[in-house]
């Protein structure tokens, strides 16, 4: 059983603080150095106590937490797994949903990528004001000793250096911006992706000393919300592991071993969970799995579920199903679906890529494969919602959801087209598979965090998980890959998916040697996608793997050209900044 004074501890910690001082005035946009974060609040009349120094210190973190949005939008709806079609009429909004998915996007389209440009230099000069900050104050004047005032000040750096890796992966071309007080040490226009990746490395590799660490297995409610030794670590990982993405120079040795270390305990112990979901289920902060999270909970935030992340992941009417209509969150909605598997006539598509519940079904007897359900106490099974999803009404008759505003009855398939009300039996003649044909059977629905019940006393407490071990076991698992080491790849992944499995079937799903199954590049990516489903980091993998702009799956040819490998500088930032310089093979 979880500690719940402890988890309550560290709401209060980092979010309820964080409510008390919370910035009033943010940067509008990351072209505006000068502009203060307070009119009248300033170091000597501000850092009064050491609960001061703590919010501060935490306050760029809620932020942070909020960015996770966009880059949620970006990574998926751009790559082949999730999509959003149009449903009766439903989520065409001007075709911008249809743009992320043809990588048709352009400079006017503002949005998402706007979005994510400005939360991160957001961030940035948040993190920015905070570091220097507490370089000019000394720890004892505030009762702190030198080892937990220096953990203290790594906490906005490492923060600061997820936000430019996010940059990075996202721009690959920004400014550089490491002061608030000295805006001549900025920059006003880009700097060498090389740059930016030298920033990260080098705080990360400075901070990682610095930063506490988790010595014992099930104490992770204590740190969560702060970065770790593990955590500064794992973002290592996943810069080297993308180094010849962004900066054209192989780091896999060097993913490698940050990977092996994390792994051989040098930075603390974590372990791989028993099932699927304890890293997303609502007691997840004593999850060993989980290296990095932002603690969450109704009454403070609770930024995954949003309709932008995870809160629209089901069917506009799910909340019948799911007994959750007082949810905090609201209601639910039809953003996201995967990727179909098979064209309105029930013939099976034949894409390399996409068809994400294809490949999930490729081994038999996957735990993610069963249908969602609250099983009661906190408790829940399966990934995905298909089929009809019957529930009880008031008067205890079985119904099923239903469309919005159509009388027909779900009927959820893995396939895309105008099926209204028809038998499950029954496919249409037509082969007109696209975005702009979807209803609302399209596509099956997903839960990766838990939808508790009204009734249930953890509804929505889950945290949201940024960083868990498998990302380091499959990172060192593709570093295997890619120099010829196959056993050893295999045997690192069988690690992870054991637990996905009935142990009757691990001789044919697991790889070799373990197992029967075969591992090379494509099964790979395969396998990135079935364990970080709907994790926001698709669109990178693909990238990295030579799929983005190459590959085609479900409505979705190659593009003419690469430059979508990064999104455009928009038009509203474009103007706010003049030395900016558009990325290549954008509109100037």
């Amino acid at each position: 059983m979880r500690n719940k004074n402890m988890k309550a501890e560290m709401k209060s910690y980092i979010y309820k603080m964080v409510v008390a001082v919370c910035c009033t005035a943010i940067l509008s946009s990351c072209t505006d150095l000068d502009e203060k974060l307070y009119d009248q609040v300033g170091v000597q009349n501000y850092y009064n106590t050491k609960n001061d120094v703590i919010r501060a210190t935490f306050r760029p973190f809620e932020h942070a937490f909020w960015s996770i949005q966009s880059r949620h939008v970006l990574n998926e709806l751009t790559a082949d797994q999730l999509i959003t079609p149009t449903r009766d009429g439903w989520w065409d909004d001007g075709g911008k949903w249809r743009r992320l998915h043809y990588h048709d996007w352009n400079v006017e389209d503002g949005g998402d990528a706007q979005t994510e440009w400005n939360g991160c230099f957001q961030g940035i000069m948040q993190c920015n004001y905070v570091i220097e900050d507490l370089n000019a104050l000394t720890p004892s004047r505030f009762g702190f000793s030198e080892a937990e005032f220096n953990n203290l000040k790594a906490q906005c750096r490492v923060l600061r250096a997820w936000f430019y890796l996010r940059l990075l992966d996202g721009f690959r071309n920004v400014p550089l911006a490491v002061s608030y007080n000295d805006v001549s040490k900025n920059t006003e226009t880009q700097v060498e992706p090389k740059v930016i990746f030298q920033l990260i490395e080098n705080d990360l590799k400075e901070c990682l000393p610095l930063l506490t660490e988790k010595t014992e297995l099930g104490s992770g409610a204590n740190l969560q919300g702060q970065w770790t030794k593990a955590g500064a670590a794992a973002l290592l990982v996943r810069l080297y592991l993308n180094a010849k993405v962004y900066i054209d120079e192989d780091r896999y040795a060097d993913c490698a071993q940050v990977a092996q270390d994390i792994l051989d305990g040098k930075y603390g112990k974590y372990e791989v969970a028993d099932r699927w979901d304890a890293a997303f289920d609502w007691n997840n902060d004593v999850c060993d799995e989980v290296i990095f999270g932002f603690p969450a909970a109704p009454g403070y935030s609770y930024w995954q579920y949003q309709g932008d992340t995870y809160w629209w992941t089901v069917p506009a009417r799910a909340r019948y199903y799911l007994n959750d209509s007082k949810c905090k969150a609201g209601d639910h909605n039809t953003k996201y679906a995967a990727s179909p598997s098979y064209a309105p006539n029930g013939t099976k598509l034949s894409y390399e890529l996409g068809m994400p519940v294809e490949h999930f079904r490729k081994y038999a007897g996957d735990e993610r494969m069963k249908l969602y359900r609250n099983l009661g106490n906190s408790q829940r099974e399966g990934m995905f919602l298909y089929g009809y999803l019957e529930y009880k009404d008031d008067n205890g008759a079985t119904k099923r959801v239903q469309a919005p505003e159509s009388p027909y009855d779900l009927y959820i398939r893995d396939a895309v087209g105008k099926f209204q009300d028809l038998a499950p039996n029954k496919w249409l003649v037509t082969t007109s598979s696209t975005l702009r044909d979807g209803d609302h059977n399209s596509g099956w629905h997903f839960a990766k965090y838990p939808f508790y019940t009204d009734n249930d006393a953890h509804q929505m407490e889950s945290d949201y998980t940024e960083i868990r071990l498998p990302e380091i076991i499959y990172s060192l698992a593709e570093c295997k890959l890619r120099a010829g080491d196959k056993t050893a790849a295999g045997k690192l992944l069988n690690k992870v998916r054991r637990r996905n499995y009935p142990a009757a079937n691990l001789p044919t799903v697991l790889y070799q040697p373990d197992g029967a199954a075969t591992l090379d590049m494509k099964e790979m990516l395969d396998e990135w996608g079935r364990e970080f489903f709907a994790e926001s980091r698709r669109r990178i993998d693909l990238i990295r793997f030579g799929k983005f702009t190459s590959g085609s799956w479900w409505d979705k040819t190659p593009d003419a050209d690469d430059h979508t490998k990064i999104f455009p500088i928009m038009r509203p930032i474009l103007n706010a900044n003049p030395a900016l310089v558009q990325n290549p093979g954008y509109n100037k």
